[in-house]
């Protein structure tokens, strides 16, 4: 009997290709689909960033609104095309997430072997954590995007002994790029510690061309010269970047408790627009595992790295406890070192034995596929029944765009989120939709007769007779839509 060679079977050949392919295609099929089955509407804050992306313009750039800059110029471009929508908002999350699951991809398969790094980027990407990130249609996603991407691109970068000065420049444009972004100030003032600590970072740094090492120097003190100059004129415009409006270093330690409940909560809920857990169970024990193993070889820097994201991550959560997201970002590394760990454990207990090389497998599809199903029932059921999560996300919009025709009137409240939403939404000319053209107005006293008018909510106003209710499938506040004519 021949021993069993299993490179002979084009599966087991053919295994890492195959397993790519259908990432990719389940994490496509996901981002753009999921956001539909899941999340019914939008919480606070996406209403709150969408109004602020739509009103963006080149002068309220120079009066210094800066903050997430990068992704308001695609959340407004997406709006010039299509209009303002529950999924449209939602869209450029979608666009920037297929991109950081790439360039996650790429990094873990830069960093660890095949087997590990598709293993680890199934369960990063298809878990209900990530998931989220690309489904929330506000700028959180860019605190996991931005790393993620000096990561990859610095791996580029000191990859070779003399890198290309391409890497450079784009490595540089990612840097200048993150600092609209809160706290990522914070990282690259890491960044530029850690490069100049690290002994092969700084050999990598005195090996680039002087020209292009020039060039790049320049092209970084053009960037931040910019915002410098924004900043002087507006000294306000700086805070939001460095630290949240409402921080007070008496909470700091509170913030932190109420970052990290949602990642580590494995019962019950809790009211945020946050699912708890955000880790599994078995993804925390696999990521356990990778720590312990890395303090093995810790001043390697895809060792340490993983540690000092952490750092930084429970660092910046102090000031903003939704920035706990970035979480999402070591976890996974941490996850690939204990794969590779465990993997390599076991071959070592088989060295001589092609079957266990080969049956090995398949607990680990098995695993893998328990953990993913898990974690999708967990992400879709949670976000439309868990009655704490699923209210802070409201159908407003949704229900105005389908009941409200061009010509109808809205009474609005100019001091409301919503109604800012409502607003900004009826400035836009869409390429590929029609305008919504509604009347707004905040008085009623000057309509027609008979006119008819809906609102946000009951309103007790004398000039009005209510004429039909439109009700949410919410648990709280399912009377949401108001239709009164003029009496």
């Amino acid at each position: 009997m021949g021993k069993l060679n299993p490179n002979k079977y084009f599966l087991y050949k053919n295994r890492f290709i195959i397993g790519y392919i259908l990432l990719a295609a389940s994490f496509l099929t996901l981002i753009l689909f999921v956001p539909k089955i899941a999340l019914t509407g939008l919480s606070t804050s996406e209403i709150t960033s969408a109004t602020a992306s739509q009103n963006l313009n080149l002068r309220s750039v120079f009066d210094g609104q800066l903050v997430d800059l990068p992704y308001r110029l695609l959340q407004k471009t997406v709006f010039k095309f299509i209009g303002i929508t529950t999924y449209s908002v939602i869209i450029p999350s979608i666009i920037i997430g297929g991109f950081l699951g790439f360039f996650l991809i790429l990094l873990l398969n830069r960093w660890f072997k095949n087997n590990t790094a598709i293993i680890a980027s199934i369960i990063a990407v298809l878990s209900s954590n990530f998931l989220f990130l690309v489904s929330n249609g506000t700028p959180l996603i860019m605190v996991v995007f931005w790393p993620t991407l000096l990561l990859w691109l610095g791996s580029k970068v000191q990859g070779k002994e003399r890198p290309a000065p391409i890497w450079s420049f784009i490595f540089a444009f990612a840097l200048f790029l993150s600092s609209f972004t809160p706290y990522m100030i914070y990282l690259i003032i890491l960044i530029l510690i850690y490069t100049i600590l690290h002994p092969h970072l700084r050999f990598t740094i005195k090996n680039l061309p002087r020209l292009p090492f020039i060039l790049v120097s320049l092209f970084i003190l053009i960037g931040f010269g910019f915002m410098g100059f924004i900043f002087l004129r507006h000294p306000e415009t700086i805070k939001p970047l460095l630290y949240s409006g409402d921080f007070k270093l008496s909470t700091y330690f509170n913030n932190l408790k109420q970052a990290f409940l949602p990642f580590f909560t494995w019962h019950g809920v809790i009211e945020s627009i946050f699912l708890a857990p955000q880790i599994s169970l078995p993804a925390t024990f696999i990521a356990i595992i990778g720590l312990v193993s890395t303090f093995k070889g810790f001043f390697a820097s895809r060792n340490s790295i993983a540690i000092f994201l952490i750092i930084f991550t429970i660092l910046i959560s102090g000031f903003h406890t939704d920035y706990a997201v970035l979480l999402i970002l070591p976890f996974t590394i941490l996850i690939a070192h204990g794969l590779r760990y465990i993997i390599y454990k076991w071959y070592n207990l088989f060295p001589e034995n092609p079957y266990a090389k080969l049956f090995g497998v398949i607990p680990i599809a098995i695993f893998l596929f328990t953990m993913i199903t898990s974690d999708l029932s967990h992400f879709i059921s949670g976000y439309r029944y868990a009655a704490p999560v699923a209210n802070q996300f409201n159908s407003d919009l949704s229900m105005v765009l389908t009941h409200a025709k061009a010509g109808d009137y809205l009474l609005l409240d100019e001091n409301d989120e919503f109604s800012k939403l409502l607003i900004a939404a009826n400035t836009v000319k869409p390429i590929f939709r029609d305008s919504l053209n509604y009347y707004i107005t905040t008085d009623v006293s000057s309509l027609p007769k008979n006119s008819k008018i809906y609102t946000i909510g009951k309103t007790n106003h004398t000039q009005l007779e209510l004429q039909k209710v439109y009700t949410s499938s919410k648990s709280q506040n399912s009377d949401r839509l108001y239709l009164y004519s003029v009496k």
